[in-house]
């Protein structure tokens, strides 16, 4: 019995060592199967690894590259084509602002020329209710001759519109014609031949229009080269010429000559002046021969008396018309010369400044700005001397 169980447990004993021995060999296997393996993976990548460190890392960093170059290029052609239309979406809105200021700006100023011409025409009216815009009904041969015929009357004359008829006229000559008469300015009888003021009356006229006159009596105007030949022409009589000129700053000055007349139309209506006095200086006879305008034709663009032929020189400029030069305007040049007191803005001068020339008037060198003037006659009794 005894026996039995030793041999049973010797047997037991076989079967577990047997057991363990057939558990642990599978272990064995794996560990040296996975070491061949892990040996096997490193001769592989041992073998192949400058193949794939070369080949395919750098293949695919290129494309990479490639790519994002691409998409760089893209972007920037995107960025490039919004900032065009965005600028140019900017500059027609700033175009369209900026035109509908010009058109603000243009309303505003007819606007502003319309109230302008309006003041004007009020004013106007207003200086002919002072002035008498109807004439008065007191008639003689010029304002010499109604002072001297009125003071009889009356000591205090005023001054405004009379009807004349100078002798020896012609038909041409109604007795509907009138003139503006200073009566208070150097003891009266002055007939006012030419005004400026305001500058709001064009003198860029043609022949025919300085021939006939123009502008509005009580303010500005230009009286005609024939009433003033009718005037100046009576008999047994003579004129005194005076300029009174009116500076920026309201400052004075005047330029008188004793005797004045102008030959008939067929000589272009010739000035011709006596003896000076003034303030002003002789801007007629300027300062040499060439600029002297005593005996001088009148002249408009139309009708070019000046004597520039072919041309002649104005300020250092070389001209060959004193008229156009002067924005077309009408007086007696000579080579141009140092007066002009019909002179007028130039077109693109947005001023209402008149632009008068007698450049003999100066302060310290420099010329005057003159605002206005005024040219008047009037008789000297002086009988046979013309």
């Amino acid at each position: 019995m005894i026996w039995i169980i030793l041999f049973l447990n010797l047997l037991a004993s076989s079967t577990e060592n047997s057991s363990h021995t057939y558990r642990n060999e599978p272990d064995i296997l794996t560990e040296e199967t996975e070491y061949v393996s892990l040996q096997g993976q490193k001769e592989y990548y041992h073998r192949d690894a400058g193949k794939d460190k070369c080949t395919m890392p750098c293949e695919m960093t290129a494309k990479l590259m490639r790519d994002e170059k691409h998409s760089m290029c893209i972007n920037l052609q995107h960025t490039m084509v919004s900032y065009t239309r965005n600028t140019r979406k900017l500059i027609r809105d700033l175009i369209d602002e900026q035109q509908k200021a010009l058109e603000f700006l243009s309303s505003q100023i007819m606007e502003l020329m319309a109230k302008v011409n309006t003041l004007s025409s009020d004013v106007q009216r207003s200086n002919s209710d002072i002035f008498s815009v109807k004439p008065m009904e007191s008639h003689g041969k010029d304002c010499s001759d109604i002072k001297e015929t009125l003071g009889v009357v009356s000591p205090k004359i005023p001054s405004g519109i009379y009807i004349i008829q100078p002798e020896n006229t012609d038909v041409s000559f109604e007795e509907s014609t009138s003139v503006f008469c200073e009566m208070d300015y150097m003891e009266g009888g002055w007939t006012v031949i030419q005004r400026r003021t305001d500058g709001l009356t064009d003198f860029k006229r043609m022949w025919s229009q300085y021939l006939d006159g123009f502008g509005h009596l009580p303010g500005e105007h230009w009286l005609g080269l024939r009433k003033i030949f009718n005037i100046v022409s009576q008999r047994n009589t003579r004129f005194q010429l005076h300029v009174s000129l009116v500076s920026q700053d309201d400052s004075t000055a005047y330029a008188s000559y004793d005797n004045f007349w102008l030959e008939d139309e067929t000589k272009f209506f010739a000035i011709h002046l006596g003896r000076y006095a003034g303030s002003a200086g002789d801007a007629f006879r300027g300062y040499d021969q060439e600029q002297n305008q005593d005996t001088a034709p009148f002249s408009t663009s139309d009708v070019d008396n000046d004597g520039c032929s072919p041309f002649c020189t104005f300020a250092d400029k070389a001209v060959e018309s004193c008229s156009e030069n002067q924005n077309n305007t009408g007086w007696w040049f000579n080579k141009c010369g140092k007066a002009n007191l019909n002179g007028s803005p130039l077109d693109q001068d947005l001023s209402i400044q008149s632009h008068i020339h007698w450049d003999t008037w100066t302060k310290n060198g420099t010329l005057v700005n003159i605002k206005s003037v005024t040219m008047k006659i009037r008789r000297v009794e002086i009988p046979n001397l013309k």
